[in-house]
Formats: C-alpha cells, sequence, structure tokens
C-alpha cells in the first residue's frame, strides 16, 4: 500500500514509526528546512527503554510522491490551508484521507443531518477550499487520543495511551475506516471504530474548548484550571454551553460536564497543547478548537456569551504576540 503521512511531529511521528516498524512504508511530506535533516536521521523514538530509528521518503512536495492509497493529515487545523498545495498532489480520486487533528475539522458538517448540514465554517475552511481537495466521502475522522511530544533532542516519545477513535466522516458509502483500523492495530495502536466520529469529536473538543484557552490566557496546567473555583466556573459555563449545541445537532455527549471533568483531572500537571504553543511561540489552534464552535453557536442562533468572551481575550493576546490571524472573511 501507498502511504504518506503530512506533518511528522509529535503525533504524525508516533504513527509514522509504528507503522514502519510493522512492515508498511510511510513517505513523509515535512517542511522545506526539514527535508535533509529528516532524509539523513530518520524518525527517533523512544519506546519500551529504547530508540527506534525508521527511515522513509522524504520531501516538502507530494509531487515527489503523487496520488497514495492512504494520506494521515497530522499537521495543526490552522496549518491545513498553508499546506494545501504541497500535499494536494498526494490526493487522488481512490485515497483515503485520515484527518488527525484537533477541534472541528473541515469535513464536520457533511454527513451532519440537521442545520449545519453541507455548511463549510469560514472557521476551519475559508470558501470551502478544503472540501473540494478533500471529499468528505474519502475521508476518515480520528479521535486522538494519544499523548506524544518531541524531546529537545528532536525524539518523540510518547506517554501511556494508545487509543484512536475511527469514523468514516461521510456515512453511507463504501466504509474507509475498518481497513484504517486494522492497520493502525496491527502497528500497535488501540484502535475503535465510533459509531458517530461527530459524536466523538464533540465528546473531546468538549475538554479543550475550555482547557485549552484558558490555560493558555492564564499560564495553568489543567488541573490547575479545574481547581481554582473562577476558573472552574468559567469552564463550567463554557462547557454547558457547548452541551446546548451540541444537543441542538441532535448529539448526545453521553455525560454530563462534571462527569467529563472528572475526567480531565486526571489530567494532572499537564500544559494543555495550545498553553505549550503559547509559551514557545507558536501559532495557536484558536480557530478549530474555539473559533469555530463561537462560529456554530452563530449558525444556530444560539448565545454563547461565556464561549465568545475567552475566545476574544485570546484572539488579541494571541494577535499581539503575533501568534493568530484573523482568517478571511
Amino acid at each position: 500500500m501507498k502511504v504518506a503521512l503530512v506533518g511528522a511531529g509529535a503525533i504524525g511521528g508516533c504513527i509514522a514509526s509504528r507503522l514502519a516498524r510493522h512492515g508498511q512504508p510511510v513517505s513523509l511530506l515535512v517542511r522545506p528546512g526539514q527535508v535533509a535533516a529528516v532524509a539523513e536521521r530518520g524518525l527517533r523514538m523512544r519506546e519500551g527503554g529504547s530508540v527506534h530509528t525508521t527511515h522513509h521518503a522524504v520531501a516538502a512536495d507530494g509531487a515527489a510522491f503523487g496520488p497514495q492509497e492512504l494520506v494521515f493529515l497530522c499537521v495543526k487545523g490552522h496549518g491545513l490551508q498553508a499546506a494545501a498545495a504541497q500535499f494536494a498532489p498526494l490526493i487522488g480520486p481512490q485515497t483515503t484521507v485520515v484527518s488527525a487533528i484537533n477541534g472541528i475539522p473541515w469535513w464536520f458538517c457533511d454527513g451532519l443531518p440537521g442545520p449545519l448540514q453541507g455548511r463549510h465554517l469560514q472557521r476551519v475552511d475559508p470558501g470551502g477550499r478544503l472540501a473540494r481537495l478533500l471529499p468528505a466521502a474519502q475521508t476518515v475522522g480520528c479521535v486522538v487520543y494519544v499523548a506524544a511530544h518531541v524531546d529537545a533532542e528532536g525524539i518523540v516519545t510518547p506517554a501511556p495511551g494508545e487509543r484512536l477513535v475511527l469514523g468514516d466522516a461521510l456515512p453511507g458509502g463504501a466504509p474507509r475506516a475498518p481497513a484504517v483500523a486494522a492497520l493502525l492495530g496491527a502497528a500497535g495502536f488501540a484502535p475503535q471504530q465510533a459509531a458517530s466520529i461527530h459524536r466523538e469529536t464533540l465528546v473531546k473538543l468538549w475538554g479543550n474548548l475550555a482547557a485549552n484557552p484558558i490555560g493558555a490566557l492564564c499560564g495553568a496546567t489543567i488541573d490547575q484550571v479545574l481547581a481554582q473555583p473562577l476558573l472552574a466556573n468559567l469552564a463550567t459555563r463554557m462547557m454547558e454551553e457547548f452541551a446546548q449545541l451540541a444537543g441542538r445537532l441532535g448529539l448526545d455527549l453521553g455525560m454530563d460536564v462534571a462527569t467529563r471533568q472528572h475526567d480531565m483531572h486526571r489530567l494532572a500537571g499537564v500544559k494543555s497543547s495550545m498553553q505549550q504553543d503559547m509559551e514557545a511561540g507558536r501559532a495557536l489552534e484558536l480557530d478549530g478548537i474555539v473559533g469555530a464552535v463561537a462560529e456554530v453557536g452563530d449558525l444556530l442562533g444560539v448565545d454563547t456569551p461565556f464561549i465568545d468572551a475567552v475566545l476574544g481575550l485570546l484572539q488579541q493576546r494571541a494577535a499581539q504576540a503575533g501568534l493568530w490571524t484573523p482568517p478571511p472573511r
């Protein structure tokens, strides 16, 4: 099988390394300045007490590889638009695309019965460009519960946890998720096939929606946010607004806010990805995680004052730091 992966960072590197070590070659699409280094040293991953090195075909432009049978998109949501011209040559009419990104993805409104069906959220897909390049009928959504980071030596280091939740973005056609799940399962992950990938996307986002922006604003870890009464109350109000939106979309999150926050308490000492990006001076995943939720509220006519307030505060701070640019209107 011809497999390519876009974005060989922590999660992408983990997936590519394990697939390669279990017999599936993976071509890597990386930024131009990374090509020589990755091609020379390979991907390094610390696992089982050892550092494993895998070598891959590496390029900055998908034209070097041509259309693939399977493409993993592991870049952050705000990077998809910028990278589209580079990965477009990987996508053919039969290519299966695995969307392993945080927040609300470009395909979310496709296959979702109700008031948003067929809409393209401007916050994540201005003008519907991604939807045209990456059709929902060819896409498998992947909700990632694998944690990993790239250490100071450039080695991918995963934390315990192997769960990936998969589902076809557009139900009703020939299923693509089972083959992807089988491939990832053989590589050592614990894939699960979702009855509704739309619901599973929102369940993970439910916690990220509050923990990420509040942590980035305050420099607080997830458990610190929930331990401070005023911050915890703010997180609760945001999560209540989110649950109302999910209900309007006909998606039952399957738990109440207190239960979801109990799960979040397990992440003691963990900095949210947005807090880490803020501290490292990297662009924030603000639009896919918070902005798109606010946009859904506007489209549904549901007031989300707490989500909007936190979004406005973080937009201002991130823009001043050069870490966020308003999307085109």
